[in-house]
């Protein structure tokens, strides 16, 4: 089987083997959230792994050898195998083979779950170093929602807001890569105001948030709080020229900095496990309606 929905509470999660990736998301009034995968972008919510971002030149540095690794990994273009599946959770795995380390020379075990509960969508990756040496990694989510979640309101009507104030300043990519200058954050307070014009300059990136969880609301309709653990960075990014969407990306790890072209090791933001060691992320989406 390589789709799986899952069911609790009147709402229900899709997900594919392909990526393992979550397609689908409606709430209790079969309202689908999730962007649908349209020209302007032809993903969901991909996986993040084993790296986020971009590596410069798309080139990995490891020993003294170089491989070749896209903007945010290989994972989301993969097939990962199905562990388990139920009726309301499932587990994919997706292992290290020869092709795989054609790209990223290490061992490693990445599994991806999904609980659905009342309202609620809970995601969680384990990372294991099944290898000898230091799994160099990150990972991180890239759910696209629907915006405006609801087609009669404008997309200037909705908002974020964080669980905290968020007074540092952002950062911002130039051609994937990190640029060295923070520059001031367009956050006010908690409250993030959304407009296209907000992502002219690609992601608005927060690498030390305060906050583990933010509310995307209009104040009526359908709302969504994203919360999460273990990450240390947040992207929000729409694409440019106005796609209906807007995507809330906890992240483990962060896009090379504009002048890094050294050791995977040596990367800002990532992960080094430890040999028979595992590393737990998470994050959850929980739904409710402003009235």
């Amino acid at each position: 089987m390589d789709q799986l929905t899952l069911h609790a509470d009147g709402i229900s999660a899709t997900i594919v083997g392909q990526g393992a990736e979550l397609v689908s998301l409606r709430d209790g009034d079969g309202t689908e959230l999730l962007w649908q995968a349209g020209p302007a972008w032809r993903r969901h919510s991909p996986v993040l792994f084993p790296i986020v971002g971009r590596l410069k030149g798309d080139q990995l540095r490891h020993s003294g050898q170089t491989y070749p690794m896209t903007q945010h990994g290989f994972a989301r273009d993969r097939r990962f195998a199905w562990a388990e599946q139920g009726p309301t959770s499932c587990t994919l795995v997706l292992t290290d083979d020869a092709e795989t380390r054609t790209h990223y020379p290490f061992a490693f075990r990445l599994a991806i779950s999904y609980e659905l509960k009342p309202r609620q969508l809970g995601v969680t990756f384990e990372i294991a170093n099944t290898g000898d040496q230091p799994l160099p990694a990150s990972i991180g989510a890239h759910p696209a929602f629907n915006w405006p979640l609801l087609p009669e309101l404008p997309k200037e009507a909705y908002r974020l807001t964080f669980a905290d104030n968020e007074p540092a300043p952002i950062r911002r990519l130039k051609d994937g890569l990190l640029l060295p200058e923070p520059q001031p954050t367009p956050v006010e307070g908690r409250t993030l105001p959304l407009s296209e014009r907000l992502f002219d300059d690609d992601a608005v990136i927060l690498d030390k948030p305060v906050s583990q969880s933010v509310r995307y609301a209009a104040g009526h309709g359908p709302a969504i709080e994203m919360s999460w653990q273990g990450m240390n960075a947040l992207g929000i990014w729409s694409k440019p020229g106005g796609a209906p969407f807007l995507c809330i990306e906890p992240w483990h790890g962060i896009a090379s900095p504009v002048d890094f072209d050294g050791e995977l090791t040596d990367k800002p933001g990532l992960m080094l496990i430890e040999p028979g060691a595992r590393r737990t992320l998470s994050y959850r989406i929980d739904l409710s309606r402003d009235s």
